[in-house]
């Protein structure tokens, strides 16, 4: 799995003209995930992203994580984030994992950041063509990908 991460002061969702999602302070995630993924890439990325320290304390060093700041998270699927370019000048999206393997991780995770966070988390709509707008705070963006994790 391959996620981006932007501490946001705020983010939504909009399809077909209509805003499906809107968080204020928190996290956006952008999740990319492939066939080979599974629960053990879920657990980490979890841990990971609830203890991630990149807000802001009171001295105004990021020192909090997000169940410090009670702050909201948006996820929203990106295949194209399991991109290949390294032939030509079109991306290839071979490594990015089908429906049948994809909406169940993606469903997953969404799920198990929301019991780690104690709230929902809002989501986008696997597969639809989405409008995401945020306002990007600091700014502040980290990638993290499973297959790197030592």
């Amino acid at each position: 799995m391959r996620i981006v991460i932007q501490r946001v002061a705020r983010a939504s969702v909009t399809i077909n003209g209509t805003c499906k999602v809107a968080i204020g302070k928190g996290l956006l995630i952008l999740i990319g995930i492939e066939e080979a993924d599974g629960q053990e890439d879920i657990e980490w990325l979890c841990h990971k992203v609830t203890g991630l320290r990149i807000f802001d304390d009171e001295a105004g060093v990021m020192n909090k994580s997000i169940l410090d700041c009670d702050g909201e998270i948006l996820v929203v699927s990106q295949f194209t984030l399991m991109a290949s370019y390294k032939k030509g000048n079109r991306p290839s999206y071979i490594r990015a994992a089908g429906h049948a393997t994809a909406i169940p991780l993606y469903d997953a995770f969404c799920h198990n950041l929301s019991e780690a966070l104690g709230k929902p988390v809002g989501t986008g709509e696997f597969g639809a063509d989405m409008k995401v707008e945020l306002l990007n705070d600091g700014p502040v963006t980290i990638c993290m990908d499973t297959k790197n994790r030592e």
